[in-house]
């Protein structure tokens, strides 16, 4: 029913969202975007682009990739650095799956996203993206491994 992604060099949402939109039109694709750098939200609001630093590795470059399919776009979720850091810890400590800054970007955004009452009963598919491995050093986990 929903397919949630960050968006890095757009690839992923483009040909999943491409491919579930032809099978399955009602589907919904939705974005995820760092709230510091929402260069999708001001690009389908038609506002100029404002980029900004942020701490989400992985997604939101800054700009619109040139490989992204915006028409296949739904909604754009955003997620700050904390929510994303936060449930890149979660994973590893509680699910154990070592994933990195993105990917809990994508199942803060997914679990937000099914919390809706709207959305109730509804089958909503993310993607770990990322490896956690190259992120033992940093800030994603340095109170785990503390």
């Amino acid at each position: 029913d929903i397919f949630v992604a960050g968006v890095g060099t757009g690839g992923t949402i483009t040909g999943v969202g491409q491919v579930l939109k032809e099978r399955k039109p009602a589907i919904k694709i939705i974005a995820v975007e760092p709230s510091d750098s929402p260069v999708l939200t001001q690009t389908l609001a038609g506002q100029p682009l404002k980029p900004g630093p942020h701490k989400i590795q992985g997604i939101g470059a800054g700009f619109v990739p040139g490989v992204l399919d915006i028409s296949v776009i739904d909604e754009v979720f955003r997620v700050t650095n904390d929510q994303a850091l936060d449930f890149g810890r979660k994973l590893a400590s509680e699910e154990g799956i070592l994933a990195g800054i993105s990917s809990g970007a994508n199942v803060f955004a997914a679990l937000e996203i099914a919390a809706r009452p709207e959305n109730k009963g509804k089958v909503i598919v993310t993607v770990a993206c990322s490896t956690g491995e190259r992120y033992l050093s940093t800030l994603l986990f340095q109170d785990i491994l503390a």
